[in-house]
């Protein structure tokens, strides 16, 4: 004590073991309930920090930009005329390309039949053609023919018949002409016997189908219905027939 009678007080630190045990449990749970109830949030808060991290990685800095497009599947078109069409912006973040446009782009050359565009990463889009395939060529200036495919589309100019097909003469060819269309019918059918000897069909009128084969031989074939029955009855006569068949009325076909 000091000498004017005050007290001095003085903080003791308790020895744990003056705690009651009873106490010290109850306090060991209650810091753990404490712990339990932080740790989702926390471990929320982790994840969406890394994903947020993540996304500005992909979508906002140049580390994962278009640095390549890679053409896959051309036959005449040149890779450059594919990319061309894409006009795909470099150093683009590739998370944030649009993938449709770029397909609508290509899909707008003539020779392309399908298109398939993918993100290939970290830095590369794929573009992947499915070129047409000519089933005739049609003559449209001397010395220029046009080539079409199943549906009737002209896609290509060349200067010279490929191998193997055949011409089709047909007033305003495309796919919208019938025409066009009855003709096409008609080549879809043929058996392999015909379509080898065939050198060119012409329609000037859904019902004025006609076949020039090899050796000046001609087959009526008149419309495009029954056409699968008309081919076999016209590659069963190929023999017999010197000059003509006819297969307008496929039951009653006539030869000369």
């Amino acid at each position: 004590m000091s000498g004017g009678g005050g007290r001095n007080w003085r903080l003791v630190r308790a020895n744990t073991d003056a705690v009651p045990s009873s106490a010290r449990r109850f306090m060991a749970r209650a810091r753990q309930r404490r712990l339990r109830a932080v740790l989702p949030w926390a471990i929320a808060a982790g994840v969406a920090l890394v994903i947020g991290g993540l996304v500005w990685v992909v979508y906002g800095t140049p580390l994962l930009s278009v640095r390549n497009v890679q053409v896959v599947g051309v036959q005449f078109l040149t890779p450059l005329q594919v990319e061309e069409a894409a006009a795909v912006p470099m150093e683009e973040p590739l998370a944030r390309l649009d993938l449709d446009a770029v397909r609508g782009r290509v899909r707008g050359l003539a020779a392309v039949d399908r298109v398939t565009v993918r993100r290939s990463w970290p830095s590369t889009l794929v573009v992947e053609v499915v070129e047409r395939t000519p089933v005739a060529a049609v003559p449209t200036a001397p010395g220029r023919l046009t080539l079409i495919d199943a549906s009737g589309v002209p896609y290509r100019e060349v200067s010279r018949q490929p191998d193997g097909l055949p011409l089709l003469r047909t007033t305003t060819p495309g796919p919208a002409d019938v025409n066009t269309r009855s003709a096409l019918t008609v080549l879809g059918a043929l058996s392999a016997d015909l379509r080898e000897q065939l050198v060119e069909i012409s329609a000037a009128a859904p019902a004025q189908i006609k076949l020039q084969l090899t050796k000046d031989r001609l087959v009526l074939w008149g419309d495009d219905t029954e056409s699968t029955l008309k081919s076999q009855v016209a590659t069963v006569l190929l023999k017999k027939a010197d000059k003509q068949i006819d297969v307008s009325a496929p039951s009653v076909p006539t030869i000369r």
